[in-house]
């Protein structure tokens, strides 16, 4: 198994379009609202988006992406409105997996996932192996997920393989055990919506990656609004820790 070394350890390689972006989709309910719809019809619209963001990040080359769409903190919600989103996820994989499997996207889901029922767990083993061989996008779906969860998952699993080592640990021994283990660390992070925060989303893998928000409710967040972001984050100048003049003296 392949595992990706961190920016903070070696400088990573600068590509001009993304090799990963991870995605906080926002704006779902402010979406349906504004139409006088119930909010669950802004999460509905929501999949076909991540739908045509899949497809946008194919034809630009992005090689991974990450979305989070259901975070530890969302259990807070009404109950009515969580129960539908579990709905909409049971409905979101019959429907897509087949699509998934036939524009060769592998599928993973990553959180602490025993909290869905039997079922949906066995749907998401189910469509993560129907895809396992799929190379053309990862597409990974954060559900269940918070960012410190990740971490101290991470720490937990680490300390049961090698308690020997206990307070000796190094970055390079954790990263194996995180849930995005088979990924680089993102290059570009977005949030639509409007908010400016990461909501306890990859707060390690975050480390130096490019940030951009945009007013763009997710229901609207069409192929064009992705070229926006990476053309962003073209214009950023990825120093890792350098100075501007060591950049110009290596170019």
């Amino acid at each position: 198994m392949t595992f990706f070394k961190s920016a903070t350890r070696e400088l990573p390689e600068i590509r001009a379009v993304p090799r990963h972006i991870a995605i906080i989709m926002d704006g779902n309910g402010r979406w349906a609202k504004k139409r006088f719809l119930p909010r669950v019809a802004g999460h509905v619209k929501g999949v076909e988006t991540v739908r045509e963001a899949v497809r946008a990040c194919i034809e630009q080359g992005v090689e991974y992406l990450t979305l989070f769409a259901f975070s530890s903190e969302n259990w807070r919600r009404p109950a009515e409105e969580v129960s539908l989103l579990m709905q909409l996820f049971v409905s979101a994989l019959e429907q897509e997996v087949k699509k998934l499997q036939k524009n060769g996207v592998r599928l993973r889901v990553i959180g602490e996932l025993s909290r869905f029922d039997a079922q949906l767990q066995t749907m998401i083993r189910e469509a993560e192996a129907a895809t396992a061989e799929n190379t053309r996008l990862n597409l990974t779906i954060a559900a269940n997920y918070g960012g410190r969860w990740d971490i101290l998952q991470a720490v937990n699993r680490l300390a049961a393989d090698q308690p020997e080592k206990a307070g000796n640990w190094t970055e390079a021994e954790l990263e194996p055990y995180l849930a995005t283990h088979f990924a680089p660390e993102p290059d570009l992070f977005i949030r639509t919506g409007g908010e400016e925060r990461i909501s306890n989303f990859l707060l390690w893998q975050l480390a130096y990656t490019e940030f951009y928000f945009t007013e763009t409710l997710w229901p609207e967040f069409d192929p064009e609004a992705l070229k926006a972001a990476i053309s962003s984050y073209q214009r950023r100048e990825r120093r890792f820790g350098r100075t501007s003049e060591q950049l110009v003296e290596k170019s």
